[in-house]
Protein backbone atom coordinates (compact mmCIF):
# COMPACT_ATOMS: atom_id res chain seq x y z
CA UNK A 1 0.00 0.00 0.00
CA UNK A 2 2.82 2.32 -0.15
CA UNK A 3 1.70 5.84 -1.86
CA UNK A 4 3.85 7.58 -4.51
CA UNK A 5 2.85 10.98 -5.31
CA UNK A 6 4.52 14.08 -6.61
CA UNK A 7 2.92 16.75 -3.71
CA UNK A 8 2.17 15.93 0.18
CA UNK A 9 -0.96 13.50 0.51
CA UNK A 10 -3.03 13.24 3.71
CA UNK A 11 -1.56 9.95 4.51
CA UNK A 12 1.73 11.71 4.66
CA UNK A 13 0.32 14.17 6.86
CA UNK A 14 -1.43 12.17 8.93
CA UNK A 15 2.09 9.78 9.16
CA UNK A 16 4.07 12.64 9.70
CA UNK A 17 1.84 14.16 12.39
CA UNK A 18 1.73 10.45 14.64
CA UNK A 19 5.64 10.66 14.32
CA UNK A 20 6.03 14.14 15.92
CA UNK A 21 3.69 13.29 18.09
CA UNK A 22 5.18 9.77 19.18
CA UNK A 23 8.56 11.75 19.13
CA UNK A 24 7.47 14.53 21.59
CA UNK A 25 6.55 11.95 23.37
CA UNK A 26 9.99 10.31 23.62
CA UNK A 27 11.82 13.47 24.18
CA UNK A 28 9.59 15.40 26.59
CA UNK A 29 9.58 12.24 28.77
CA UNK A 30 6.11 12.65 29.93
CA UNK A 31 5.92 8.83 29.53
CA UNK A 32 8.34 6.27 29.28
CA UNK A 33 9.89 5.88 25.56
CA UNK A 34 8.66 2.41 25.31
CA UNK A 35 5.07 3.17 25.98
CA UNK A 36 5.39 5.98 23.45
CA UNK A 37 7.00 3.78 20.62
CA UNK A 38 3.88 1.28 21.47
CA UNK A 39 0.80 3.81 21.29
CA UNK A 40 2.76 5.43 17.66
CA UNK A 41 3.11 2.41 16.51
CA UNK A 42 -0.50 1.61 17.44
CA UNK A 43 -1.94 4.88 16.26
CA UNK A 44 0.29 4.66 12.83
CA UNK A 45 -0.89 1.24 11.98
CA UNK A 46 -5.15 2.34 13.17
CA UNK A 47 -4.47 5.51 10.55
CA UNK A 48 -2.91 3.28 8.36
CA UNK A 49 -6.01 0.85 8.02
CA UNK A 50 -8.17 4.07 7.71
CA UNK A 51 -6.40 6.23 5.51
CA UNK A 52 -5.44 3.18 2.92
CA UNK A 53 -1.75 3.15 3.18
CA UNK A 54 -0.34 0.89 5.69
CA UNK A 55 -2.02 -2.12 7.09
CA UNK A 56 -1.36 -4.76 9.94
CA UNK A 57 1.11 -7.21 7.33
CA UNK A 58 3.17 -4.07 6.19
CA UNK A 59 3.53 -2.97 9.89
CA UNK A 60 4.72 -6.63 11.13
CA UNK A 61 7.12 -7.39 8.11
CA UNK A 62 8.26 -3.36 8.89
CA UNK A 63 9.75 -4.73 12.22
CA UNK A 64 13.52 -5.87 11.12
CA UNK A 65 13.60 -9.22 12.06
CA UNK A 66 17.48 -9.50 11.54
CA UNK A 67 17.95 -6.39 13.89
CA UNK A 68 16.01 -7.79 16.47
CA UNK A 69 17.50 -11.51 16.54
CA UNK A 70 21.00 -9.51 16.56
CA UNK A 71 19.67 -7.75 20.40
CA UNK A 72 18.33 -10.58 21.67
CA UNK A 73 21.04 -13.01 20.64
CA UNK A 74 23.70 -10.34 22.33
CA UNK A 75 21.69 -9.49 25.33
CA UNK A 76 21.15 -13.31 26.16
CA UNK A 77 25.27 -14.05 25.51
CA UNK A 78 26.06 -10.16 27.72
CA UNK A 79 23.71 -11.89 30.35
CA UNK A 80 25.33 -15.22 30.54
CA UNK A 81 28.61 -13.55 31.29
CA UNK A 82 27.33 -11.14 34.16
CA UNK A 83 27.24 -14.02 37.05
CA UNK A 84 30.97 -14.97 35.97
CA UNK A 85 33.02 -12.11 37.46
CA UNK A 86 34.55 -11.80 33.62
CA UNK A 87 33.16 -7.89 33.59
CA UNK A 88 34.79 -7.31 36.91
CA UNK A 89 38.23 -8.73 36.05
CA UNK A 90 38.24 -6.89 32.87
CA UNK A 91 37.22 -3.67 35.02
CA UNK A 92 40.39 -4.27 37.26
CA UNK A 93 42.57 -4.82 34.28
CA UNK A 94 41.37 -1.87 32.36
CA UNK A 95 41.73 0.62 35.44
CA UNK A 96 44.86 -0.49 36.88
CA UNK A 97 46.19 -0.05 32.63
CA UNK A 98 44.62 3.31 32.89
CA UNK A 99 47.12 4.26 36.59
CA UNK A 100 44.29 5.79 38.31
CA UNK A 101 43.39 8.33 35.13
CA UNK A 102 39.68 8.91 34.30
CA UNK A 103 40.87 10.38 31.21
CA UNK A 104 43.36 7.98 30.46
CA UNK A 105 40.61 5.14 30.58
CA UNK A 106 37.95 6.73 28.54
CA UNK A 107 40.56 7.47 25.89
CA UNK A 108 41.28 3.06 26.28
CA UNK A 109 37.72 1.96 26.08
CA UNK A 110 36.49 4.65 23.32
CA UNK A 111 39.43 3.70 21.30
CA UNK A 112 38.90 0.10 21.78
CA UNK A 113 35.44 0.08 21.06
CA UNK A 114 36.06 2.17 17.89
CA UNK A 115 38.46 -0.19 16.59
CA UNK A 116 36.33 -3.38 17.40
CA UNK A 117 33.37 -0.99 15.66
CA UNK A 118 35.50 -1.51 12.25
CA UNK A 119 34.90 -4.33 11.95
CA UNK A 120 31.75 -5.50 13.48
CA UNK A 121 28.77 -3.71 13.74
CA UNK A 122 28.72 -0.96 16.28
CA UNK A 123 25.31 -2.40 17.70
CA UNK A 124 27.42 -5.54 18.52
CA UNK A 125 30.05 -3.74 19.89
CA UNK A 126 28.17 -1.77 22.35
CA UNK A 127 25.96 -4.11 23.40
CA UNK A 128 29.04 -5.84 24.95
CA UNK A 129 31.13 -2.55 26.16
CA UNK A 130 28.37 -1.01 27.58
CA UNK A 131 27.05 -3.27 30.44
CA UNK A 132 31.11 -3.80 31.03
CA UNK A 133 31.51 -0.16 31.43
CA UNK A 134 28.88 0.50 34.25
CA UNK A 135 30.69 -2.29 36.07
CA UNK A 136 33.82 -0.44 35.48
CA UNK A 137 31.98 2.87 37.10
CA UNK A 138 30.56 0.75 39.81
CA UNK A 139 33.48 -0.97 40.78
CA UNK A 140 35.88 2.32 41.09
CA UNK A 141 33.24 4.64 41.98
CA UNK A 142 33.01 7.23 39.12
CA UNK A 143 30.13 8.34 36.95
CA UNK A 144 29.38 5.97 33.90
CA UNK A 145 28.14 8.71 31.90
CA UNK A 146 30.88 10.32 30.42
CA UNK A 147 32.29 6.28 29.09
CA UNK A 148 28.84 5.41 28.27
CA UNK A 149 28.46 8.41 25.53
CA UNK A 150 31.89 8.13 24.12
CA UNK A 151 31.03 4.47 23.43
CA UNK A 152 28.00 5.32 21.81
CA UNK A 153 29.05 8.47 20.08
CA UNK A 154 32.68 7.41 18.60
CA UNK A 155 31.65 3.71 17.83
CA UNK A 156 28.35 5.41 15.63
CA UNK A 157 31.29 7.71 14.00
CA UNK A 158 33.92 4.85 13.34
CA UNK A 159 31.68 2.51 12.06
CA UNK A 160 31.06 4.83 9.31
CA UNK A 161 34.67 3.97 7.81
CA UNK A 162 34.07 0.54 6.56
CA UNK A 163 31.98 -1.92 5.09
CA UNK A 164 30.28 -3.47 7.94
CA UNK A 165 30.57 -1.21 10.20
CA UNK A 166 27.33 -0.21 10.48
CA UNK A 167 24.03 -1.86 8.27
CA UNK A 168 23.61 1.20 5.86
CA UNK A 169 26.73 0.42 4.77
CA UNK A 170 26.34 -2.52 3.83
CA UNK A 171 23.52 -1.71 1.61
CA UNK A 172 25.31 1.03 0.15
CA UNK A 173 28.31 -1.34 -0.63
CA UNK A 174 25.89 -3.85 -2.17
CA UNK A 175 24.14 -0.94 -4.65
CA UNK A 176 27.28 0.49 -5.48
CA UNK A 177 29.31 -2.13 -5.85
CA UNK A 178 31.67 -0.96 -3.55
CA UNK A 179 34.11 -3.55 -1.69
CA UNK A 180 35.32 -3.35 1.49
CA UNK A 181 38.87 -2.04 0.66
CA UNK A 182 37.52 0.64 -1.24
CA UNK A 183 34.89 2.04 1.06
CA UNK A 184 38.05 2.25 3.85
CA UNK A 185 40.14 4.06 1.38
CA UNK A 186 37.64 6.54 0.76
CA UNK A 187 35.62 6.73 4.19
CA UNK A 188 38.47 6.37 6.65
CA UNK A 189 41.06 9.28 6.20
CA UNK A 190 37.41 11.78 6.92
CA UNK A 191 36.43 9.41 9.62
CA UNK A 192 39.58 9.51 11.12
CA UNK A 193 39.95 13.27 11.65
CA UNK A 194 36.00 13.54 12.54
CA UNK A 195 37.16 10.58 15.56
CA UNK A 196 39.83 12.78 16.91
CA UNK A 197 37.56 15.90 16.71
CA UNK A 198 34.54 13.45 18.82
CA UNK A 199 37.07 12.38 20.95
CA UNK A 200 38.47 15.98 21.49
CA UNK A 201 34.87 17.22 22.24
CA UNK A 202 34.35 14.88 24.42
CA UNK A 203 36.93 15.24 26.70
CA UNK A 204 36.48 18.79 26.94
CA UNK A 205 32.55 18.36 27.45
CA UNK A 206 33.54 15.92 30.13
CA UNK A 207 36.26 17.90 31.72
CA UNK A 208 34.66 18.70 34.68
CA UNK A 209 33.63 14.57 35.22
CA UNK A 210 36.90 13.36 34.16
CA UNK A 211 39.04 15.60 36.33
CA UNK A 212 39.46 13.46 39.72
CA UNK A 213 41.93 10.57 39.86
CA UNK A 214 40.52 7.28 40.37
CA UNK A 215 41.63 5.93 44.07
CA UNK A 216 42.79 2.86 45.26
CA UNK A 217 43.15 1.24 41.75
CA UNK A 218 46.28 -0.80 42.40
CA UNK A 219 44.67 -2.60 45.67
CA UNK A 220 42.34 -4.20 43.61
CA UNK A 221 42.94 -8.08 42.89
CA UNK A 222 41.81 -9.03 39.65
CA UNK A 223 41.69 -12.92 40.30
CA UNK A 224 39.48 -12.59 43.24
CA UNK A 225 36.59 -11.74 41.58
CA UNK A 226 36.51 -14.61 38.71
CA UNK A 227 33.18 -16.18 40.04
CA UNK A 228 32.67 -19.23 37.40
CA UNK A 229 35.79 -19.36 35.05
CA UNK A 230 34.70 -22.54 33.40
CA UNK A 231 31.37 -20.85 32.36
CA UNK A 232 32.88 -17.20 31.68
CA UNK A 233 35.33 -19.14 29.13
CA UNK A 234 32.36 -21.33 27.47
CA UNK A 235 30.58 -17.73 26.88
CA UNK A 236 33.97 -16.17 25.72
CA UNK A 237 33.72 -18.99 23.21
CA UNK A 238 30.56 -18.87 21.91
CA UNK A 239 31.13 -15.37 21.75
CA UNK A 240 34.90 -16.08 19.12
CA UNK A 241 32.83 -17.74 17.05
CA UNK A 242 30.29 -15.34 17.01
CA UNK A 243 32.69 -12.88 16.12
CA UNK A 244 34.75 -15.22 13.73
CA UNK A 245 31.50 -15.84 11.40
CA UNK A 246 30.53 -12.14 12.00
CA UNK A 247 33.66 -11.69 9.89
CA UNK A 248 32.87 -14.27 7.34
CA UNK A 249 28.73 -14.22 7.19
CA UNK A 250 28.46 -12.42 3.46
CA UNK A 251 30.28 -15.86 2.05
CA UNK A 252 27.85 -18.07 3.40
CA UNK A 253 24.76 -15.29 3.04
CA UNK A 254 24.42 -15.60 6.59
CA UNK A 255 22.10 -13.20 8.65
CA UNK A 256 23.99 -10.92 11.90
CA UNK A 257 20.94 -12.03 13.81
CA UNK A 258 21.00 -15.46 12.65
CA UNK A 259 25.14 -15.35 13.61
CA UNK A 260 23.84 -14.15 17.23
CA UNK A 261 21.87 -16.97 17.87
CA UNK A 262 24.55 -19.74 16.86
CA UNK A 263 26.33 -18.51 19.70
CA UNK A 264 23.45 -18.06 21.97
CA UNK A 265 22.92 -22.17 20.90
CA UNK A 266 26.10 -22.96 21.82
CA UNK A 267 26.30 -21.06 24.73
CA UNK A 268 22.95 -22.44 26.79
CA UNK A 269 24.24 -26.11 25.21
CA UNK A 270 27.46 -25.65 27.56
CA UNK A 271 26.84 -23.30 30.28
CA UNK A 272 22.92 -25.04 31.05
CA UNK A 273 21.46 -21.97 32.51
CA UNK A 274 17.85 -21.32 33.74
CA UNK A 275 16.30 -20.20 31.00
CA UNK A 276 13.43 -18.49 33.10
CA UNK A 277 15.99 -16.76 35.09
CA UNK A 278 17.82 -16.00 31.79
CA UNK A 279 15.20 -14.55 29.89
CA UNK A 280 13.98 -12.33 33.28
CA UNK A 281 17.29 -10.71 33.21
CA UNK A 282 17.10 -9.41 29.53
CA UNK A 283 16.17 -5.31 29.08
CA UNK A 284 12.97 -6.09 27.15
CA UNK A 285 11.59 -2.48 27.40
CA UNK A 286 14.02 -1.64 24.93
CA UNK A 287 13.54 -4.21 22.74
CA UNK A 288 9.68 -3.57 22.63
CA UNK A 289 10.70 0.30 21.97
CA UNK A 290 12.43 -0.59 18.99
CA UNK A 291 9.73 -3.01 17.32
CA UNK A 292 7.15 -0.14 18.07
CA UNK A 293 10.05 2.87 16.36
CA UNK A 294 10.25 -0.11 13.45
CA UNK A 295 6.19 0.03 13.27
CA UNK A 296 6.02 4.23 13.28
CA UNK A 297 9.04 4.24 10.33
CA UNK A 298 7.21 1.80 8.54
CA UNK A 299 4.56 3.84 8.16
CA UNK A 300 5.78 6.81 7.31
CA UNK A 301 7.73 5.60 4.42
CA UNK A 302 4.78 3.62 3.42
CA UNK A 303 2.77 6.69 3.14
CA UNK A 304 5.12 7.84 0.49
CA UNK A 305 6.61 10.90 2.41
CA UNK A 306 10.11 9.65 2.11
CA UNK A 307 9.83 9.07 -1.54
CA UNK A 308 8.15 12.87 -2.31
CA UNK A 309 12.02 13.81 0.00
CA UNK A 310 13.89 11.51 -2.31
CA UNK A 311 12.39 13.15 -5.58
CA UNK A 312 12.52 16.78 -4.28
CA UNK A 313 16.37 15.79 -3.40
CA UNK A 314 16.58 13.77 -7.41
CA UNK A 315 15.64 17.26 -9.08
CA UNK A 316 18.27 19.22 -7.51
CA UNK A 317 20.98 16.43 -8.56
CA UNK A 318 19.96 16.46 -11.92
CA UNK A 319 22.03 19.40 -12.53
CA UNK A 320 25.52 18.20 -12.88
CA UNK A 321 26.78 22.16 -12.41
CA UNK A 322 25.96 21.41 -8.34
CA UNK A 323 26.80 18.17 -7.98
CA UNK A 324 29.29 19.19 -5.06
CA UNK A 325 26.61 21.30 -3.62
CA UNK A 326 23.32 18.18 -4.47
CA UNK A 327 25.79 15.80 -2.58
CA UNK A 328 26.43 17.81 0.67
CA UNK A 329 22.55 18.26 0.33
CA UNK A 330 22.50 14.62 0.41
CA UNK A 331 24.93 14.27 3.66
CA UNK A 332 22.70 16.99 5.80
CA UNK A 333 19.35 15.89 4.73
CA UNK A 334 20.50 12.25 5.61
CA UNK A 335 21.78 13.37 8.72
CA UNK A 336 19.07 15.02 10.22
CA UNK A 337 16.69 11.96 8.94
CA UNK A 338 19.27 10.01 10.57
CA UNK A 339 18.99 11.75 13.65
CA UNK A 340 14.88 11.86 13.47
CA UNK A 341 14.09 8.53 12.42
CA UNK A 342 15.91 4.95 11.54
CA UNK A 343 18.32 5.21 9.01
CA UNK A 344 17.52 2.10 7.31
CA UNK A 345 14.52 3.13 6.15
CA UNK A 346 16.30 6.15 4.55
CA UNK A 347 18.77 4.60 2.94
CA UNK A 348 16.30 2.11 1.23
CA UNK A 349 14.30 4.74 0.34
CA UNK A 350 18.31 6.93 -1.07
CA UNK A 351 19.47 3.97 -3.19
CA UNK A 352 16.90 3.61 -6.03
CA UNK A 353 16.77 7.62 -6.24
CA UNK A 354 20.42 7.45 -6.97
CA UNK A 355 20.45 4.61 -9.07
CA UNK A 356 17.63 6.62 -11.30
CA UNK A 357 19.88 9.51 -11.35
CA UNK A 358 23.42 7.15 -12.80
CA UNK A 359 20.92 6.07 -15.77
CA UNK A 360 20.06 9.75 -16.57
CA UNK A 361 24.00 10.23 -16.80
CA UNK A 362 24.63 11.93 -13.26
CA UNK A 363 28.28 10.93 -11.57
CA UNK A 364 26.35 9.38 -8.87
CA UNK A 365 29.27 8.10 -6.84
CA UNK A 366 30.12 11.33 -4.64
CA UNK A 367 26.18 10.89 -3.47
CA UNK A 368 27.01 7.13 -2.45
CA UNK A 369 29.77 9.06 -0.11
CA UNK A 370 27.98 11.50 1.54
CA UNK A 371 24.40 9.61 1.92
CA UNK A 372 26.74 7.14 4.13
CA UNK A 373 28.45 10.22 5.90
CA UNK A 374 25.04 11.65 6.43
CA UNK A 375 23.52 8.40 7.66
CA UNK A 376 26.29 6.73 9.91
CA UNK A 377 27.32 10.99 11.33
CA UNK A 378 23.21 11.49 11.97
CA UNK A 379 22.90 9.00 14.55
CA UNK A 380 24.37 10.99 16.75
CA UNK A 381 22.18 14.08 17.27
CA UNK A 382 20.10 12.39 19.91
CA UNK A 383 19.58 9.38 22.30
CA UNK A 384 17.31 7.51 19.33
CA UNK A 385 19.14 8.36 16.31
CA UNK A 386 21.29 4.81 16.31
CA UNK A 387 20.61 1.36 18.34
CA UNK A 388 23.75 1.56 19.78
CA UNK A 389 22.76 5.10 21.79
CA UNK A 390 19.37 3.92 22.72
CA UNK A 391 21.62 0.83 24.30
CA UNK A 392 23.28 2.86 26.12
CA UNK A 393 21.11 5.05 27.31
CA UNK A 394 19.31 1.98 28.71
CA UNK A 395 22.39 0.62 30.69
CA UNK A 396 22.75 3.64 32.56
CA UNK A 397 18.85 3.58 33.47
CA UNK A 398 19.98 -0.16 34.88
CA UNK A 399 22.42 1.47 37.38
CA UNK A 400 19.24 2.68 39.39
CA UNK A 401 21.19 5.57 40.13
CA UNK A 402 19.22 8.50 38.91
CA UNK A 403 22.41 10.97 38.39
CA UNK A 404 23.48 8.19 35.95
CA UNK A 405 20.52 8.95 33.82
CA UNK A 406 21.00 9.83 29.95
CA UNK A 407 18.10 12.43 29.37
CA UNK A 408 17.01 13.75 25.92
CA UNK A 409 18.12 17.04 26.93
CA UNK A 410 21.26 15.99 27.82
CA UNK A 411 22.29 13.99 24.94
CA UNK A 412 21.04 16.81 22.82
CA UNK A 413 23.52 18.95 24.94
CA UNK A 414 26.25 16.47 24.10
CA UNK A 415 25.30 14.28 21.20
CA UNK A 416 24.17 17.52 18.71
CA UNK A 417 27.59 19.44 18.87
CA UNK A 418 29.49 16.06 18.15
CA UNK A 419 27.10 15.49 14.81
CA UNK A 420 27.56 19.25 13.93
CA UNK A 421 30.99 19.10 14.34
CA UNK A 422 31.47 16.01 12.03
CA UNK A 423 29.69 16.94 9.75
CA UNK A 424 31.24 20.22 9.54
CA UNK A 425 34.40 18.86 8.94
CA UNK A 426 33.14 15.89 6.70
CA UNK A 427 31.69 18.14 4.25
CA UNK A 428 35.23 20.75 4.08
CA UNK A 429 37.01 17.83 3.14
CA UNK A 430 34.83 16.34 1.36
CA UNK A 431 34.74 19.59 -0.30
CA UNK A 432 38.68 20.30 -0.92
CA UNK A 433 38.82 16.23 -1.75
CA UNK A 434 35.74 16.48 -3.86
CA UNK A 435 37.58 15.03 -7.24
CA UNK A 436 38.82 11.93 -5.25
CA UNK A 437 35.24 11.22 -4.48
CA UNK A 438 34.07 11.17 -8.23
CA UNK A 439 33.73 8.18 -10.30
Amino acid sequence: MEQTATSLTTPMVIAGLILLIAYVLIFSEVIHRTLAGIIGAVLMVLAGMVWGFYGQDEAVTAIDANTMFLLIGMMILVTLLRPTGGFEYIAIRMAKLSRGSQVRLLVYISTTVTVISLFLDNVTTVLVFAPLTVVIARMLAINPVPFLMAEALLSDTGGVATLVGDPPNVMIGSAANIDFNRFLFHMGPIVLVAWGATLLLMLFLYRRYLASPIEGVLDLDESKVLKDARSLWNVLASIGVVILLFFIHHHFHLFPGYVAWIGVALALALVRPDPDKLLRELDWPVLMFFAGLFVIVGGVKSSGLLDLLGAELATIAQNPDKLLFTALVFMWVAAFLSAALDNIPFTVTMIPVIQHLETLGVDVMPLWWALALGVGLGGNGTHIGSTANVICVAEAERTGVPEYRITPRMWLKMGTPVMLTTLVISSVLFAIFFDFYRG
